[in-house]
Formats: C-alpha cells, sequence, structure tokens
C-alpha cells in the first residue's frame, strides 16, 4: 500500500467507466458483486466522473448505499470542455455529481482530461479557485486534474497551481516512450513537482490484455501463470510516487485476476522489468492504433460511427495478422452507413479525442484494410 495525504491508499484503483452492461443498461447485480469482491480484498479507492454515463448512479446504488462512507474513497471530476456552456454550469457539475452519487462528499476531486484545446477554460471558468473553495468548505478533501498533453504544458500547469495535491496521468509500457501520450516525460515532470499519481489507462483502454503474439510468448516464457492485463498494472504500479492505478473492470473474472496480484502487490523484480523492456522496444515497432476506447470520440459524430471498435478490428490485423477475426469484428459493428469509409471529416472526434489521434486518417487506413 501507498502512504498518502496521511492514510494508506491500496495500489489498485476500480475505474467505474467501463461498467459491465446487460440489455444495454449497466448490469447492477454484477457491479454490485465486483464492489463487493474489492472491499473484501481490502482495497478501497473508486473512481467515476460526471461525464461517465450513469456510472454515479451506479456509484450510488452498487457503492454508496450499501457500505459505510469511511469503508472508501471515492473520485469524481469536473468536464469543462465537454459538458459546460458557461461557468455556471461548469461549477454545477460538483453538486450534481454529488447529488447522483450521495456520497456527501468526494474524497479526490480532479479538473477533467486537461489539454492543449481545453486547459484555458479552466482558468477562464474560475475552476481552480472553485475547487480549492469547496475544499476549505469540505465538500472535497483532496483536489488534483487528470491530464493529456505533453510534458511542457504539464510543467506549466503546475507551476501555476502548486495547490493541486495529484495527478492523474496515462502510464503503461507501451505508451512509456510514446511522444503522443509522454508517459514517462509527463511522470517525470510530476515528480519534479512533488506531485503523487494516480495512473489510468495502465492496461491502454484492454489493448494490453491482449498484447501482440511476441509480447505473448516473452510474458508466458516468464510467468505462464500470469495474466497480460498483470504485466501492465504492475509496471505502474512499481514505479516511484504512485497512488494507485485505476483499472476500468468490466467482468467479476476480471476483478478477481486483478484482485490474485494486487491484494499483495510485489514489484516488479529486475527480471521482470527486463521483460518488459523488451516488450516496450516490440511495442516501438508496432503500427496499431493506440486508441484506449475512452469512446469521446463516438459522442456526436454526424454518420455514428463506432470508432473504436472499428480500431479495434483494425488492431487484430495489424498487430497480431488476425486477417479473419479482424474482418468478422468489422462487419459486426460497422453496419451500413456508419462504416470507415463514412467518415465526414468533420473533425469532431480528433478536437473530443484525449490521445490526440489522427482519427480521420486512421479511419481511412481502417476503410482501405477492412472494406477492400
Amino acid at each position: 500500500m501507498s502512504d498518502y495525504f496521511g492514510k494508506e491508499i491500496p495500489k489498485l484503483g476500480f475505474g467505474l467507466m467501463r461498467l459491465p452492461q446487460k440489455n444495454g443498461c449497466t448490469d447492477i447485480e454484477q457491479v454490485k458483486r465486483m464492489v463487493d469482491m474489492f472491499l473484501g480484498a481490502g482495497l478501497t479507492y473508486f473512481d467515476t466522473a460526471f461525464v461517465y454515463g450513469t456510472s454515479e448512479e451506479d456509484t450510488r446504488k452498487a457503492l454508496v448505499e450499501r457500505h459505510p462512507r469511511e469503508s472508501y474513497t471515492l473520485a469524481t471530476k469536473l468536464n469543462a470542455s465537454m459538458m459546460a456552456t458557461d461557468e455556471k454550469a461548469a461549477r454545477q457539475q460538483l453538486f450534481t455529481s454529488l447529488e447522483r452519487t450521495g456520497a456527501g462528499y468526494f474524497d479526490y476531486y480532479l479538473l477533467h482530461a486537461l489539454m492543449e484545446n481545453n486547459y484555458t477554460k479552466y482558468d477562464t471558468y474560475h475552476l481552480w479557485d472553485f475547487v480549492r473553495e469547496q475544499k476549505e468548505r469540505g465538500l472535497i478533501k483532496h483536489m488534483g486534474f487528470s491530464y493529456h498533453a505533453g510534458p511542457e504544458l504539464l510543467d506549466r500547469i503546475l507551476t501555476n497551481h502548486p495547490e493541486v495535491d495529484f495527478i492523474q496521468l496515462q502510464i503503461n509500457y507501451a505508451d512509456w516512450e510514446n511522444p503522443k501520450v509522454s508517459s514517462r516525460a509527463n511522470y517525470e515532470v510530476a515528480r519534479r513537482h512533488g506531485k503523487s499519481i494516480v495512473v489510468m489507462e495502465p492496461v491502454k483502454g484492454g489493448t494490453l490484455a491482449d498484447p501482440p503474439e511476441d509480447v505473448k510468448r516473452l510474458f508466458r516464457d516468464c510467468n505462464p501463470r500470469a495474466s497480460w492485463s498483470s504485466w501492465a498494472i504492475r509496471f505502474a504500479a512499481s514505479l516511484d510516487g504512485i497512488m494507485t492505478v485505476l483499472s476500468g473492470m468490466s467482468s467479476v473474472e476480471q476483478m478477481e485476476d486483478n484482485i490474485s496480484y494486487m491484494k499483495d502487490f510485489t514489484p516488479l523484480n529486475d527480471d521482470e522489468q527486463r521483460i518488459i523492456q523488451q516488450a516496450q522496444r516490440i511495442m516501438g515497432a508496432s503500427s496499431t492504433i493506440p486508441c484506449t476506447s475512452c469512446r469521446y470520440c463516438t459522442k456526436g459524430c454526424p454518420a455514428g460511427i463506432p470508432i473504436p471498435e472499428i480500431f479495434n478490428a483494425a488492431n487484430k490485423l495489424t498487430g497480431n495478422g488476425q486477417r479473419a477475426q479482424a474482418l468478422r469484428d468489422y462487419r459486426a459493428c460497422a453496419t451500413e452507413g456508419h462504416r470507415a469509409s463514412d467518415c465526414t471529416e468533420c473533425g469532431q472526434c480528433e478536437r473530443a479525442c484525449p490521445q490526440q489521434l489522427p482519427v480521420r486518417e486512421n479511419l481511412r487506413q481502417c476503410a482501405k484494410l477492412l472494406e477492400a
């Protein structure tokens, strides 16, 4: 466990973004079981956000209404870019989140998804001051922000806002040296400013739960019993200064796997670190699309294109050579009028993408690969 802010925080956090679904709605009964398993293993950190669909209401039903408030810690986020038209609407998100969750207060409250094209809104709407004021009122215990840009901007934000207690960064072994994600560089900036770090996307939206075959072979030869996800999560959790590593678990089976190696967390040893370095070299040469399936790109897409699913299908072809499976997956997700080639080139997806991917160009490539 980590000792931050005067209390121990287990190294695994439950990300409530990708909850299990049943008949088009959240499978609350399965989520309740997962919550109980998580708390039963001595794990306590839950993470949601205002923009995560019904996640905050689901958190109330599965967690808040069923467990003592002191038995867990809860994080949520304010997004001034996606869901706020003005300063009043942005500030209202906190109070709406309190109403949705019924939590009374938030242990961790974040300004959400700061990047080059939106960070000034948080200044324009005076949200840094707002969050600090709510912290003084006791509605927030610790303030931070999540981040999706490069180290130069991160350094500037942390210099201008030394009052933040922690930062949430995308860190995984595949993106450690990726210039579009800057995992290592951002990590080093945060540590230089003395900030504790919550890790998001340690499994890269599920991509590292099914890495390229060459990486699987490396991991299998080292430890045939370890899941592919365990390598990714333990890599992030082994870094200095990490408060907790979020895993967006969407099934009881994923929860069981994560608990099996994170209940009593052991950092990677020297041999395992060398294996990860070999995997990083392999991943660095990969031609797969580094999509994390956050689905921000699909909100407002005029053609209703299932962009993450299309990218996942293409990655099966370019990453693992699974042509037949890639074509089956593409046909299943990309129905008439919603194919990669139906992109209208409006650019909405690229403005929303936290990974700053060239989504339109990637869709053109997917059309060539999967529609020929």
